[in-house]
């Protein structure tokens, strides 16, 4: 197989974010729990939640869950150490609505810090005999333990390899490291092509009608019921030929074809249309049967 060459064309990002738990194990809690059920040895782990009955590191928590699901949205995968392909095509958007996220993030965080003395008095009243003041850090070093870190690294080519181990050892690496790299493109196209066969697939189940005993004017009779959906399954389907045109780092031809053909399915319709409109909703749906049908997924 010949070289991949993407490196003009995508970049990598890795994307950090970590939040302070509240969770202490009680040791003493978790023994008298062992002696009382009558275990032998250690079996039981008792957690604290130091923060219990406040949900504002629940906040926290939350917006962090899913400004890692957004950054997975935006990218595809890369290698197992965090690191996600991002095409440049997508840059400016996905550097604007990180940079947005972190300011939020950070927002967030000051906001608890400044009510973390009045949490910890809160959660002495929850807590009851199972609160300990010890093991409550200060402010400044619970604000250390929130991180909203990212970095950008180019792809690595082969060609950059220059260590002096012989011309044979040379081409040997570089032979490796190139056959790396195509696999890792071959997987985030993998992954694009995924995206779509799997909203395409939830779109046909979804704009099904199903036959149904029903009761018609005190009768029962059999009629057309169509299935409910979410608004979202229409709006993810718009983004989702919005990013195909980012994430189609090798130019395939047959993936441009499948995205106009699901642009074209969805065009000028909102998710109100297709429920209110029968008519619509067939057409969306034979559409999209025929992509799925026509392509290779």
């Amino acid at each position: 197989m010949s070289n991949i060459s993407i490196g003009s064309s995508a970049m990598l990002v890795e994307l950090n974010i970590s939040t302070w738990t509240a969770r202490k194990l009680d040791k003493k809690v978790s023994a008298e729990v062992d002696v009382a059920k009558g275990a032998k040895t250690s079996a039981v782990n008792v957690n604290k939640n130091l923060l219990a009955g406040t949900g504002f590191l629940d906040t926290i928590t939350k917006y962090a869950a899913n400004a890692r699901a957004w950054h997975l949205s935006q990218t595809l995968p890369w290698s197992d150490n965090g690191q996600r392909l991002l095409p440049v095509s997508n840059f400016i958007s996905y550097k604007e609505q990180l940079g947005k996220l972190n300011e939020n993030f950070d927002a967030l965080v000051g906001k608890f810090i400044e009510a973390y003395p009045n949490l910890v008095s809160a959660a002495a009243f929850q807590l009851g005999d199972l609160f300990n003041r010890d093991e409550y850090p200060e402010a400044d070093a619970i604000a250390r333990k929130f991180k909203f870190n990212y970095n950008f690294f180019p792809v690595p080519q082969a060609g950059d390899f220059r260590v002096d181990i012989g011309e044979e050892a040379r081409k040997e690496i570089e032979a490796s490291c190139n056959s790396l790299s195509n696999s890792r493109i071959e997987s985030a196209m993998k992954d694009a092509w995924s995206r779509l066969h799997e909203h395409l697939l939830r779109m046909s189940e979804r704009l099904e009608c199903d036959e149904v005993e029903d009761e018609v004017d005190g009768r029962w009779e059999r009629v057309t019921k169509p299935r409910v959906f979410r608004d979202t399954l229409v709006e993810n389907a718009v983004e989702l030929v919005d990013m195909l045109k980012h994430f189609n780092i090798t130019q395939d031809a047959s993936m441009e074809q499948a995205r106009l053909a699901l642009h074209d399915a969805i065009h000028g319709y909102e998710a109100s249309d297709l429920r209110e409109n029968f008519v619509a909703r067939e057409a969306v749906k034979r559409k999209v049967d025929d992509i799925l049908g026509k392509f290779n997924f």
